[in-house]
């Protein structure tokens, strides 16, 4: 059963809601997203390259890296599915797959990866090496090592692995927060089993997350994606994504492409990102992820309206992980706060917020600014492992939604029936939204029969809903112009209930 926050200014945009704990993986059917992957010293320190000087041709900065860029290769056991001939019974295809004569046959894959200390150890994507039975990497130079895995991290697609070799060529680490729309850059991989190309492009935007998704990552995937137009294809996942001093700002991931091919766009994960994970893994052969305990949304023209905000930036607060609790419930954020800070760093959208809380350490106590209708608060969260509250993000309890007051809102509402009040145990809340106009302001926000009013956040002071006349009451003082913000439960199963 899933509940919504509404916040309305009586004439609605509709408002998605991720349910997310802070990180969340998101499927929208924006393109086919196919992943570059082809076929199928002190290891705590940043570790640092030579630098190509300002106005280094690309031609130099190529030169310079490519001997830190290296080859994965991959081997991976696969029981195939038993080929029967004719149709196949209905109900019998489990019996024949498992009972049915079986042939393991080896599934070979390649990627891309680059080293970041001298004595072995080498980034690569999580998709390029999980699951694999051996790991082989090759040199520039051409020699080849069996590799181990250290470690892997499905939440933002990052691995790293070790050779057993020392004084080899480390790639520097450059800044992508410096970086901007519009830079020069350089990727580096094994593109079609082509070794050690390089192509050049532009950074076409940055903060890219709703629009992809990590394969087999789960509830808590980190969506903060550098796009580029630099030429990536099967093959180069893993590999650098260079800018024009020479320094590694991103690992090559993903590519938009209706054919899984480069089809003009690309997408790699940020190198600080990388470095985080890398470090952990490197130490501990695994990743704490840091989260504050909230499910979030985008916000919409309501939300800021309502909040006063100059522009449509920020991250609607929409239910805690565990639903009943958790550390930023606990440090008095509210459903339908608009986070816009954390950490003294702005938060425009929901995976500026992921990257702020994803650099921090489980443990530390952040700073986390929100408007709550106008006024700006402040809070201390403190982050907790994402284990700790279930790698599973709770439905929100309820969503705030925001309406514009045009024409009241164009709704009527019913009292909840008993049998509906006591299985969702509102305890004498709750009207429920019996009809909703066409061309009112609540079109795309409330949903007739399946939505639930259980409280009025806005106007303030916040007050329950418990009857017909209750809603009626606030509706009829307010005027055009004015915004209304309601808690609603949604009992519809499509929508989670």
């Amino acid at each position: 059963m899933a509940s919504r926050f509404s916040r309305f200014r009586f004439a609605a945009a509709a408002a998605v809601s991720f349910s997310a704990g802070v990180l969340f993986a998101s499927g929208m059917d924006w393109t086919k997203i196919s992943w570059a992957q082809g076929g199928t010293t002190s290891r705590s320190a940043s570790p640092r390259g030579p630098m190509a000087p300002e106005g280094s041709s690309f031609a130099d900065i190529a030169e310079r890296v490519t001997p830190g860029v290296v080859a994965v290769n991959t081997t991976r056991t696969a029981r195939p599915r038993p080929q029967v001939r004719g149709r196949t019974p209905q109900g019998m295809e489990d019996f024949l797959e498992q009972f049915g004569p079986q042939q393991p046959r080896q599934q070979r894959g390649e990627g891309s990866g680059f080293i970041v200390t001298q004595d072995g150890y080498i980034v690569t994507n999580n998709h390029v090496v999980a699951d694999a039975d051996q790991v082989s990497i090759t040199l520039s130079d051409g020699r080849t090592f069996k590799a181990k895995v250290i470690g892997t991290d499905s939440t933002t697609d990052v691995a790293v692995v070790k050779i057993d070799a020392k004084g080899l060529p480390t790639l520097a680490i450059g800044n992508d927060e410096t970086t901007r729309i519009g830079d020069w850059v350089l990727a580096v991989g094994n593109p079609l089993g082509l070794d050690f190309t390089v192509t050049a492009g532009i950074i076409s935007a940055k903060g890219r997350g709703s629009e992809i998704q990590l394969p087999n990552a789960g509830n808590f995937t980190i969506s903060d994606f550098i796009q580029t137009d630099a030429a990536i294809n099967p093959g180069n996942s893993g590999g650098p994504l260079i800018n024009l001093r020479g320094e590694v700002i991103g690992l090559n991931s993903a590519i938009a492409s209706q054919t899984g091919f480069y089809s003009g766009y690309g997408f790699a994960i940020p190198i600080t990102l990388v470095k985080a994970v890398t470090d952990d893994l490197i130490k501990e052969g695994r990743v704490r992820i840091p989260v504050i305990g909230v499910s979030v949304g985008r916000i919409d023209p309501e939300d800021a309206g309502i909040n006063g905000l100059a522009r449509v930036a920020g991250v609607k607060v929409a239910g805690f992980n565990p639903a009943d609790g958790g550390p930023a419930k606990a440090a008095g954020i509210e459903v339908g706060d608009i986070i816009i800070s954390v950490d003294g760093k702005p938060v425009d959208r929901v995976s500026s917020l992921q990257r702020v809380v994803r650099l921090r350490r489980v443990g530390d106590l952040v700073p986390v600014e929100v408007m709550r209708f106008g006024t700006k608060k402040s809070f201390k969260v403190k982050l907790v492992e994402a284990d700790a509250i279930s790698r599973v993000a709770a439905l929100p309890e309820a969503a705030a939604k925001t309406v514009p007051a045009a024409g009241k809102l164009g709704i009527t509402v019913e009292a909840v029936p008993a049998d509906v009040a006591e299985r969702l145990k509102l305890d004498g809340r709750g009207v429920r939204i019996s009809g909703v106009a066409e061309d009112g302001p609540a079109r795309d926000k409330l949903a007739a029969g399946s939505d639930i009013v259980l409280e009025v956040l806005y106007p303030t002071p916040r007050r329950a809903v418990k009857t017909v006349a209750d809603l009626q009451g606030v509706l009829s003082g307010l005027k055009d112009g004015d915004y209304v913000s309601l808690l609603v439960r949604n009992i519809d199963p499509r929508v989670g209930g």
